[in-house]
C-alpha cells in the first residue's frame, strides 16, 4: 500500500528524464517540476505489483472536481505501463502536486467519465491521440482521489 510519505525513497522510473524529473520536483519541495509549458505535473508513487516495493513517476495530469487526472499511455505503446499494473494490484497510492501531498485512492474511470475526459486530456498533451492511434489497445484514463 503505497502512501505519500513513499515518494521520498520510492525507487525511481527506469526512464532516465523521468526519474531525474521526479528527483528535481522532490527535491524542490513540488516548486520545481510542476509547471512546464502549460502542463502540469504530479508524482505518482505506487506499490510494484511483483516486487511489493513503492515506486514512483511523474505523469502529466488534469482535474475533475476533487479528483487529479493521469492517462495510462506508455507513448502509445501495446502494453500498459508498470505503474497502471501497479494500481490494479494495488490502488493505495501516494502523490505529490506542486507542493501538496496526499494519500489517495486510483480507479479506472468508466467508459462514460472517459468519453468525457479524453478529449480534456488531449488538450493539454496532444500527442494522446497519435498514442491511441498507435496501439489496439484502449488506454486508460485513471482518477486519483485524494484520502486526506
Amino acid at each position: 500500500m503505497a502512501i505519500a510519505d513513499d515518494l521520498d525513497h520510492a525507487t525511481d522510473s527506469k526512464w532516465d528524464w523521468v526519474a531525474e524529473h521526479a528527483r528535481r520536483y522532490l527535491a524542490s519541495g513540488g516548486t520545481e517540476g510542476h509547471e512546464s509549458d502549460g502542463m502540469y505535473t504530479l508524482v505518482l508513487a505506487t506499490t510494484g505489483h511483483r516486487t511489493g516495493e513503492p515506486r514512483r513517476t511523474c505523469l502529466i495530469y488534469g482535474r475533475s472536481g476533487d479528483d487529479f487526472v493521469v492517462v495510462a499511455s506508455k507513448g502509445g505503446a501495446d502494453d500498459d505501463p508498470a505503474w497502471f499494473k501497479n494500481l490494479q494490484a494495488d490502488p493505495a497510492v501516494g502523490v505529490q502536486v506542486g507542493t501538496r501531498r496526499f494519500n489517495g485512492r486510483a480507479r479506472v474511470a468508466s467508459p462514460a467519465e472517459r468519453e468525457r475526459l479524453w478529449p480534456r486530456m488531449a488538450r493539454i498533451f496532444p500527442l494522446y491521440d497519435e498514442y491511441a492511434r498507435k496501439t489496439d489497445r484502449v488506454i486508460p484514463i485513471v482518477l486519483l482521489t485524494p484520502m486526506d
